[in-house]
């Protein structure tokens, strides 16, 4: 099987579709981005790419912040409809029947429904083409108390989180291992993954 050359173009699969939720004053929005990710661990940062024409853009370049909110399989027709409809032209979170309540650190709408919100406050904006990057620091998690285990960590993987890949949502699949399980001891490796059912 050999390889076809193309161009260069976004395509890095899969990506989480996220929830974006910003406001300030009283105006609000909800859109989706896929185009986020971890850019450091300590002090833990993040970056959303949104294009300048969008109200989410103007809500969040005036109030220097905004919430990643990961959605469930549940939440999908949400994301769909939140990255092809403009808050310009009806409020998103009524449509669709959206619960929100004030984010901890900064009060920014984060959605009730979303089982971790990620509350971000931006620190550098980059224009880069079609897109900017508002470049930011995590300065607050939200985790819904029914992903925690009897030990208190966090499992996300019941979480039943979604992936974006190529134009199609998709539920995350069977668990294969955990991180470094490659190097592990096997009598460590099956314990952890017992414990994971």
């Amino acid at each position: 099987m050999g390889k076809i050359a193309w161009k260069g173009g976004a395509l890095l699969a899969p990506v989480p579709p996220t929830l974006v939720t910003s406001q300030s004053d009283e105006r609000r929005n909800v859109f989706t981005a896929a185009w986020t990710g971890i850019i450091n661990t300590i002090p833990p940062k993040t970056y959303i790419s949104v294009r300048p024409s969008r109200l989410s853009y103007e809500l969040i370049a005036k109030s220097g912040g905004f919430v990643v909110n990961l959605p469930t399989e549940r939440l999908a027709r949400a994301v769909d409809f939140c990255g092809v409809r403009s808050g310009r032209d009806l409020d998103k979170f009524e449509a669709l029947g959206l619960r929100t309540e004030p984010s901890p650190v900064l009060g920014l709408p984060m959605l009730c429904d979303s089982p971790v919100c990620l509350e971000c406050r931006v620190f550098e904006t980059m224009p880069l083409g079609s897109h900017d990057m508002f470049l930011a620091d995590i300065v607050g998690v939200c985790v819904d108390d029914a992903l925690l285990d009897a030990a208190g960590r966090l499992r996300l993987d019941r979480a039943g989180l979604l992936a974006y890949a190529h134009g199609g949502y998709y539920a995350l699949g069977r668990y294969l291992g955990r991180f470094g399980f490659s190097v592990m001891k096997k009598k460590t490796a099956k314990k952890k993954a017992g414990n994971r059912k």
